[in-house]
């Protein structure tokens, strides 16, 4: 039995999963959440509900805990800030505060020589004007947004004068590339050098949420060391401690560009859970609890579906499953449109 104890900042199925799998190596979890329907909740050994700026009750956190991280990328900088002087924070603030702005993680990427969209900063509707050979685009918000919000295609230029955005957020305006497919490689980094990464994975949105993932991609021999390399690259230039998911693009001519970096666990990783002798979760808790490196064996092809709003009822009602699937429920209390629900693994 570990006698650690893991501070976990987000209450959503992210948060439910790492505290499952922080259960499986007798880790401790604690996740703090300004969801009081957070539900991680069922999953924990102990729940926290407060606003992240409750300065008593981060202090309260920090001293119940050993290690800290966090589920998700949009929990704010201060509060990281304020938890790493008090206890290890991974991964570091500082790479959270990076990701979470769209243009410095762009910037970041290309500094690297690694290939992204062509991007441009807008800060007011006049500056689109001029853009036409970044057309068709998609204006995203520099800052929060995920699952399509705070994104807004353009198809011309027409369509500008038309936009009921507010300005007085900034954005990047993103020129879409001629998409073939979409894939994300999740990387484990344990310290120099050192890591576990699983091999490619094959995405599908509907609505700018995703759909679907299916290991193996369809993808080259070329893209899928490609795709590793540029993985473990971003991982090792950000000294990451934890779990990493790289989203790339492929165009119709079988160019890979670097879409966003998530600096956490991912959606299109549920499938490691039981494709994996260790799943991303696992060892996100393993690398920032300082625990034993393990090396990855893959056991079996997988694919993923989530199951977004009311997909959810069928299986909650009557989960007839064959052997070789299995049902995450989240235990989300209140059903919604976009919101995901939960998900079905079926190994191939």
């Amino acid at each position: 039995m570990s006698n650690i104890t893991l501070g976990i900042l987000g209450g959503g199925q992210l948060g439910s999963m790492l505290s499952i799998a922080a259960k499986k190596l007798s880790v401790k979890s604690i996740v703090f959440s300004d969801d009081q329907e957070a539900p991680a909740q069922n999953f924990c050994d102990d729940f926290i509900f407060a606003k992240y700026d409750d300065k008593d009750k981060i202090h309260e956190f920090s001293n119940k805990v050993d290690y800290i991280t966090f589920e998700f990328e949009n929990i704010p900088y201060e509060t990281l800030h304020e938890l790493n002087k008090l206890k290890i924070v991974l991964p570091k603030p500082s790479v959270n505060r990076l990701i979470q702005h769209r243009l410095a993680e762009k910037d970041f990427v290309n500094k690297l020589n690694l290939r992204t969209t062509r991007y441009v900063y807008i800060e007011n509707k006049k500056d689109l004007e001029p853009l036409t050979d970044f057309l068709p685009g998609i204006l995203k918000t520099t800052t929060m947004g995920y699952d399509g919000k705070g994104q807004y295609p353009i198809k011309n230029i027409e369509q500008i004068s038309s936009l009921n955005i507010d300005f007085s957020k900034k954005y990047i305006l993103e020129k879409l590339v001629k998409l073939k497919k979409e894939i994300s490689v999740i990387v484990t980094r344990f310290g120099n050098n050192k890591y576990e990464i699983y091999e490619p994975i094959e995405n599908t949105h509907e609505n700018q949420i995703l759909k679907y993932s299916k290991i193996p991609a369809e993808i080259n021999e070329k893209l899928f060391n490609q795709s590793k390399d540029w993985a473990i690259q971003i991982a090792e230039e950000l000294k990451y401690i934890g779990t990493l998911c790289v989203e790339f693009f492929i165009d119709r001519n079988d160019n890979l560009y670097v879409n966003e970096i998530a600096p956490r666990v991912h959606n299109s990783g549920h499938l490691t859970i039981n494709a994996y002798n260790i799943s991303q979760f696992e060892n996100h808790i393993r690398a920032v609890c300082a625990l034993e490196q393990i090396k990855l064996k893959k056991i079996s092809n997988a694919e993923m579906i989530n199951l977004i709003g009311n997909q959810i009822t069928p299986y909650r009602q009557n989960p007839k499953l064959n052997d070789n699937q299995f049902l995450f429920d989240y235990q989300k209390k209140e059903i919604k449109e976009k919101r995901k629900m939960g998900h079905l693994t079926t190994l191939k």
